[in-house]
């Protein structure tokens, strides 16, 4: 399958213009957190400052408000009503459009948890955003359960960032290991729900049914709790950049995984954690920008 495409190499940065504040680098929500789950959304918020976005706002249940809050004082915080279990409760459509009124590119997912009311909120959220979306963790597991994709406004741009059990349980269907089927099955769930594809794992593959990437870089280290939500805050911030689906998922698996390698060189495989990566990130930034090639954790030096 991979033969049929031309694999693409990793795209340019978006440009940063010396004039420019914080509007200019992009406004961006994150919609996520639980009890018990609060720092996926604090992953994905910070990795989404420490990748360039001029203003990063999460939208997250009250009871975990004051947590993700102190986990870093830059990110600005909205606190949404909760259910018994901690978890997002009902929303109006029109609290819905407030949240999302003003954002440059949207995130829903990371630590929300599963339930009736969280698969509405992800409902109304497909229906509502005007602007680039990223679907990831629990937002993907409500896509599932519910159909919602078919939902969706497809007036603005769709990433989503499934691992291999969560594209399963989109597609029903297993998903194997070799390279060329992976590819062929995002490739076609890519082209018929018109969005873009990051199946996550060794050597992430986008797609948006036309294009294609396929990541080199990253390590076995990378592969602990965590590390996908850092992830989603990187593509957000820069489709809140202004670059276009396809390539802010690539340059930002790309970056995602140069970041892995850092904190490998700096911590081992063995010992690093997700939260490495918000200090490696800038890291991986320079390298890109100083166009160093870096694919090993023993190369970043």
């Amino acid at each position: 399958m991979s033969k049929q495409f031309c694999i693409e190499q990793v795209p340019q940065l978006p440009e940063r213009p010396q004039d420019g504040h914080k509007g200019t680098f992009g406004r961006v929500l994150i919609i996520g957190g639980s009890i018990g789950m609060s720092g996926a959304v604090c992953l994905s918020s910070v990795s989404a400052l420490r990748s360039g976005s001029g203003l990063v706002t999460a939208a997250v249940p009250r009871f975990v408000q004051m947590t993700v809050a102190a986990y870093e004082p830059c990110v600005m915080t909205i606190g949404l009503d909760t259910d018994s279990d901690g978890q997002l409760a009902s929303v109006s459509r029109e609290r819905i459009e407030e949240l999302l009124a003003g954002q440059d590119a949207v995130a829903i997912g990371p630590g929300l948890g599963q339930s009736a009311e969280v698969t509405e909120l992800v409902s109304l959220v497909l229906e509502y955003c005007r602007v680039p979306l990223v679907l990831d963790a629990d937002a993907l597991n409500a896509a599932a359960i519910g159909g919602l994709l078919a939902k969706r406004n497809k007036g603005s741009a769709c990433i989503i960032t499934p691992h291999p059990g969560e594209f399963a349980r989109l597609t029903r269907l297993s998903i194997p290991e070799d390279e060329d089927s992976r590819i062929a099955m995002s490739v076609d769930f890519a082209r018929t729900h018109e969005l873009t594809v990051v199946l996550k794992g060794p050597r992430t593959v986008v797609t948006n049914g036309v294009r294609l990437f396929v990541n080199a870089t990253g390590n076995s280290g990378m592969a602990t709790a965590g590390s996908g939500d850092v992830l989603t805050g990187i593509v957000t911030s820069l489709l809140g950049q202004k670059m276009n689906a396809f390539e802010a998922a690539a340059l930002a698996v790309n970056a995602h995984g140069r970041a892995g390698n850092y904190a490998a060189f700096e911590r081992g495989q063995r010992g690093m954690i997700a939260s490495d990566l918000l200090m490696t990130l800038p890291k991986a930034w320079e390298q890109m920008e100083s166009h160093q090639d870096v694919t090993r954790p023993d190369d970043a030096s």
